[in-house]
């Protein structure tokens, strides 16, 4: 009988077939077999779970900005990786703005990964950046192993990173459909907003006005008449709109290849509930109405949205203006990259959803959208990720213990279910010394190229 490296023995345990006792087996990060929790096997290193625990394979985040490098004060490497590590997230994907300079092209690609070697707890992938004028950067980047292409139909916030129009739109997504890649958008129409009242003030329903939902609807439209036309495939970002869900069920029913995510902050709060003045909630698009978020809920349990990540846009804690609480000055972005877990869990528990959503919604849903084959569920062949969590377990949380750079969070003080006892990178637990974590890229995890210093 072969000796494994490691077994876990668990008496809940979440795989594609459900929620039940187990055992998981693992070779060389690996997992090697999964069988039931008794079977007679052996290895160098035994983990039995009670019954107060579930393992889930390691969450996935696609959406995260790292900021790193060139606006390091906001985020970094090792810490963006090191308060995934610590919510369960094994897998984070880099997104190409806010950084300096933006993935828009290999040598920025080149001067990002270098900005993380050797810092990263967890492993970590990067989407390229699609603005005016890149397009022949593309198919490099494409070959350079990013996850896809990310661009704005409106202005991102940063100069760096400009909107694509239309017609550029157009172009790019032939280029990303020629490649076999993906145009992943931050979808709302400029015109819209142009015309929507400013968002200057401390009123919070002056900033919701300032980003309607019809921004949402018609960017995402379009979007989704390109991608027909252009037979390119599209994922919407951030989805915040109920209004939204029936051109994607529709436009999905016509053969369009559209997935669509949403955000831990759009399925927990309400517009209904943000103090004026608490910019710490101001996100783009933003947080809406209770009845908006009911609609949410109901199109990602139907799978009209695909999975749930954090949108993890962090800023030092000057730049959210918390003292004059003005949300047309304030960044827009939350950081919940440590969070999302047991906020989502919060609410899924209240409306009848077990465990296994957690691991459909953040683990296998978003890694089969960017091509993570080896990550997201627990099965041979894929990488030993592991979350293991207490789901009945509270705790309150306190902005100190968050180990993201800077402890800015709509969350502070919020009692939620759902504590991270431990997180397991192939095969191995992540733990505040080296970090183990590897660059992965479309192709493969290229060896030479490791994230945490480690092979």
């Amino acid at each position: 009988m072969a000796e494994f490296d490691l077994l876990l023995r668990a008496q809940r345990m979440v795989t594609p077939d459900g929620e039940g006792a187990g055992c998981v087996a693992v070779s060389d990060g690996a997992i090697a077999a999964v069988e039931p929790r008794t079977a007679r096997l052996t290895a160098r290193r035994e983990v039995e779970l009670g019954g107060d625990v579930v393992l889930l394979p390691g969450l996935v985040d696609t959406h995260v900005h790292v900021n790193d490098p060139g606006r390091a004060d906001w985020e970094g490497f090792g810490t963006a990786t090191a308060a995934a590590a610590a919510g369960g997230v094994t897998t984070i994907v880099d997104m190409p703005l806010n950084s300096l300079p933006p993935t828009v092209d290999p040598a920025a690609l080149a001067v990002k990964r270098a900005a993380a070697a050797g810092r990263c707890h967890v492993d970590v992938g990067f989407w390229g950046g699609a603005i005016p004028g890149n397009g022949a950067q593309l198919r490099p980047l494409h070959e350079s192993g990013v996850f896809g292409f990310k661009c704005f139909l409106l202005p991102s916030g940063v100069g760096e990173f400009p909107p694509l129009g239309p017609a550029e739109l157009e172009a790019d997504l032939a280029i990303v459909a020629s490649l076999g890649s993906q145009m992943i958008v931050h979808a709302e129409d400029p015109h819209i907003i142009e015309r929507a009242p400013e968002a200057a003030g401390r009123a919070y329903g002056t900033f919701l006005r300032s980003r309607p939902g019809d921004a949402e609807n018609l960017a995402i439209g379009l979007v989704l008449d390109l991608a027909a036309r252009t037979g390119a495939r599209v994922h919407i970002l951030h989805l915040s709109s109920a209004g939204a869900i029936g051109l994607i069920r529709a436009a999905r029913a016509a053969g369009v290849r559209v997935t669509a995510e949403t955000c831990p902050h759009y399925l927990v709060f309400s517009a209904e509930e943000i103090p004026d003045g608490a910019t710490q909630f101001k996100c783009c698009p933003p947080i809406r109405e209770a009845a908006n978020r009911e609609l949410l809920w109901s199109a990602l349990a139907d799978g009209t949205i695909d999975c749930v990540v954090s949108d993890h846009s962090p800023c030092t804690p000057e730049l959210k203006r918390l003292e004059e609480g003005d949300f047309g000055a304030a960044w827009g972005g939350i950081a919940s990259l440590q969070l999302g877990l047991p906020a989502i869990w919060s609410q899924a528990r209240q409306r009848g959803f077990g465990v296994d959503r957690l691991a459909r919604w953040m683990a296998e849903r978003p890694a089969a959208i960017a091509g993570l084959d080896r990550k997201g569920a627990i099965e041979p062949g894929r990488d030993a990720d592991f979350c293991v969590v207490a789901p009945a377990e509270t705790f309150t949380v306190d902005p100190a213990r968050l180990k993201h750079r800077n402890p800015v969070t709509p969350y502070a003080g919020r009692e939620l279910p759902g504590v991270v006892k431990a997180t397991w990178l192939r095969g191995r637990p992540v733990r505040t010394g080296a970090p183990h974590g590897r660059f992965l890229t479309a192709g493969g995890t290229p060896a030479a190229e490791v994230a945490g210093g480690q092979r």
